[in-house]
């Protein structure tokens, strides 16, 4: 079978992978002249790193990569809320990992002209349109250099972004999205390791801004100092969606003026960016259908979706995997999309609109709420406002929402804890058995949209 792959981003590439594994030679149609490893950080979850595994690049992934050992929460204060622990320190099968984007990009790139060979990526060539017929798919390309051509194949996958043309052309009535009024700030500072290095943080009352912050590289470019990604949200004008759109740190920074956390200077982790992005929070509604006849969409333009919990990407490699495995399996390639619609379609609707609900960051309102956006008197307090058996079952819904599987004989995603009261036990790391320790039966349920 002769399939195209529109996009060259992380979902495209590895679609060509997952393909090449089952058999086939796609050929990807990339709009840009040249690749580069553009962008911030992304946090590839456990179950994006199986299937990041299972295309044979793990041990490449983890030498670019930093792995996630906690996650920890804190109010507008720098007061700390929550805190869990992270991949397979949690009990899951796989690591949780966070690397630059543009980085992973260039890995999955690099591998597909190494497995494909180098033809096998047209760059230069956006596609304008799409025909079909009962035999095929014709492809009107548009390239750098002026020419306009038309290509023939069997099958189209549309990996082509938020801003996809196919999906465009698939969905006209949907092809004009919201504006949440919320504005995304992207950054990456270059500094020394913060905490032990291998920590991601939630800071900030979302009524006014949300912060998260982690580390994606060790010793960037030979520095000896971690490359720390940084993302805040913020009410803000419209802008266009655009990942490379460049902002600036005047606009957030008195967000955080009242943030004291022992280890990090936030605002100055700010003031430092070597680079800042803007992104708006856009609303794509969700779409009752993938295909169309011989084309389909994948990752983004298949469910473009608010970039908070690391899902984007990680949905995408699983789109490639079902994809590439039905495509496998049935000789007619719209049979093999209806069957892969079927098995991927409703429940990343489920996490589209959920994202659109906070997640598992809606903690930080319930405790700005409950406090009335008062600091805590003294940290103990927490348990008071936000008990650690309420927000381990929020926690576990939405685990369990995103499919992340634990190991054998692990039957609970509950993970909470208080740092301090880990770092008070000689050796400073609580023990996993008090990790996955089972949450109570009786516990509350929180205030979330899960």
């Amino acid at each position: 079978m002769n399939i195209a792959i529109i996009g060259a981003g992380p979902g495209g590439l590895i679609t060509a992978l997952r393909l090449q594994q089952q058999g086939f030679a796609p050929t990807i149609y990339e709009t840009v002249p040249e690749l580069k490893p553009l962008g911030v950080g992304v946090d590839i979850k456990v179950y994006g790193l199986k299937e990041i595994e299972e295309i044979g690049l793990l041990e490449e992934f983890r030498m670019m990569s930093v792995d996630a050992v906690d996650s920890v929460f804190y109010n507008h204060f720098g007061q700390e809320i929550y805190a869990e622990k992270c991949g397979v320190h949690m009990g899951y099968e796989h690591e949780q990992r966070f690397v630059h984007r543009g980085e992973l990009q260039m890995l999955f790139y690099r591998t597909v002209q190494q497995r494909l060979g180098k033809d096998a990526i047209v760059l230069g060539a956006r596609v304008g349109s799409y025909e079909q017929d009962n035999a095929g798919v014709t492809l009107h390309l548009e390239h750098r250099d002026g020419r306009s051509e038309s290509v023939r194949h069997d099958a189209v996958i549309a990996a082509d972004g938020i801003n996809s043309v196919v999906r465009k052309q698939m969905h006209p009535e949907l092809s004009e999205p919201h504006y949440s009024g919320i504005t995304m700030y992207r950054g990456t500072t270059l500094r020394e390791p913060y905490r032990d290095g291998h920590t991601i943080l939630h800071i900030g009352d979302p009524r006014i801004s949300s912060m998260i912050v982690y580390p994606i590289a060790d010793n960037f470019e030979g520095s000896g100092k971690t490359l720390v990604n940084w993302v805040v949200e913020a009410e803000r004008d419209e802008s266009v969606e655009d990942w490379n759109q460049l902002g600036s740190v005047d606009e957030i920074l008195p967000f955080y003026e009242s943030v004291d956390i022992d280890f990090l200077d936030v605002q100055q982790l700010i003031a430092d960016a070597r680079e800042v992005y803007l992104f708006p929070l856009i609303r794509h509604e969700p779409l009752e259908t993938w295909v169309d006849g011989r084309v389909v969409l994948l990752g983004d333009a298949a469910h473009a979706m608010y970039p908070r919990g690391g899902n984007g990407v990680c949905q995408a490699f699983l789109d490639a995997r079902v994809v590439a495995e039905q495509l496998a399996a049935h000789s007619d390639p719209h049979t093999a999309f209806l069957a892969y619609d079927e098995a991927r379609r409703v429940p990343v609707n489920r996490i589209v609109m959920n994202m659109r609900g906070e997640g598992y960051e809606v903690i930080r309102r319930m405790v700005a709420e409950r406090t009335e956006g008062r600091p805590l008197a003294d940290r103990a307090d927490i348990e008071g406002v936000l008990p650690l058996a309420e927000a381990d079952e929020l926690f576990s819904n939405y685990h369990r929402l995103v499919g992340q599987p634990l190991r054998a004989g692990h039957d609970t995603y509950s993970s909470g804890f208080r740092t301090w009261e880990a770092e008070a036990v000689p050796g400073s790391a609580i023990s996993e058995a008090a990790v996955l320790a089972p949450a109570p039966a009786e516990a509350p349920r929180g205030e979330s949209a899960l």
